[in-house]
């Protein structure tokens, strides 16, 4: 009732659809949306809203008081269907609503032409309590490895913003590629561990034409990395180094773990951070690992740089609403 009194309000003359897209519907894409629209504007529906198709079985709830046997509401039980023999039913996925601005005005009263807009289920995710949290995040993330050992997105959708054309990539040492531990030799000697398959990752990227600068001298020079400024790393010296190579900060990835990394990790047009990072829980990073630090985050996250890169260069079709064509 809320959203409804707000249209109302501030509808403006020319508008004649509106759409409510709900955010708790990771999955929603532009394709989605463009089709619903055609519902109403070349079918002359008054009201669409998205679906999805269900294979359950329903029963009748009973208060278990009254000693009565529930009744099925869907299905013969003596004639039980296979999933794959039954049509199924279609339940509201909450993605969206469409509504031309007269039925809206009238407050979804009078409505004409109904219709529905079914979503496959692989795009019908909802986010209403925690345990949806990941489940759509997993949706949204899901991806394949190719002969290439590529990696693609399947049901995600990463929209206009997203960066693809990285230069440069930023790494910490420490709370990134080694999980924190030093280890002291016989001659006094510290010494850090690290992954291979980190070094891997990183040797990936730079086979793409990826510049790769590290903080740390021995584990630099192992991955035939540039350096940093020392241990210390902050703002200023990034932008010193982007005017250097004659960059912008969208053009930079940052994988950082602690929250001194945080001015970093706003500014740049791509970062990431392991799963068990400080800053995971005080930032909104755009790829959270879901390997911890040292022991493959860098190179999943490497793996994700190439992934954007090599949608960007296919032009894998993310099919955008052309706004010309509505």
């Amino acid at each position: 009732y809320i959203f409804l009194y707000i249209i109302n309000i501030k509808l403006q003359r020319n508008v004649d659809i509106v759409c409510h897209i709900q955010a708790t519907s990771p999955c929603l894409h532009p394709h989605h949306i463009r089709e619903a629209l055609q519902m109403i504007t070349e079918q002359g529906c008054d009201y669409v809203f998205s679906v999805v198709r269900r294979h359950q079985f329903r029963w009748e709830e009973v208060d278990k008081k009254d000693c009565k046997n529930p009744t099925s509401l869907n299905i013969d039980v003596a004639h039980r269907p296979r999933r794959q023999d039954w049509h199924g039913e279609l339940y509201e996925n909450g993605s969206f609503y469409f509504s031309t601005r007269k039925a809206l005005e009238n407050g979804l009263k009078q409505l004409g032409k109904i219709a529905y807009y079914e979503m496959l289920p692989e795009y019908s995710v909802d986010i209403d309590v925690d345990i949806d949290w990941p489940v759509a995040e997993q949706r949204v993330l899901s991806i394949n490895e190719d002969r290439n050992a590529t990696l693609f997105c399947r049901f995600g959708y990463f929209g206009r913003e997203e960066n693809a054309a990285v230069r440069l990539f930023l790494c910490k040492v420490s709370g990134c590629l080694t999980n924190g531990q030093i280890f002291t030799s016989v001659s006094g000697e510290d010494h850090v561990a690290i992954n291979a398959r980190d070094v891997a990752g990183i040797q990936m990227l730079q086979r793409e034409n990826i510049e790769v600068q590290l903080c740390g001298l021995k584990v630099a020079q192992l991955a035939g990395c540039g350096l940093w400024f020392g241990e210390q790393l902050n703002g200023l010296e990034v932008e010193r180094l982007m005017k250097e190579k004659k960059l912008r900060w969208d053009k930079v990835a940052f994988m950082g773990e602690n929250s001194e990394d945080r001015e970093i990790l706003s500014q740049v047009g791509l970062n990431g951070v392991p799963c068990d990072s400080v800053v995971a829980d005080l930032i909104a990073a755009k790829y959270t690992c879901q390997r911890p630090a040292g022991n493959g985050a860098v190179r999943e996250f490497a793996e994700y740089i190439l992934m954007l890169k090599k949608k960007s260069l296919l032009q894998v079709l993310q099919e955008h609403i052309d706004r010309a064509n509505f």
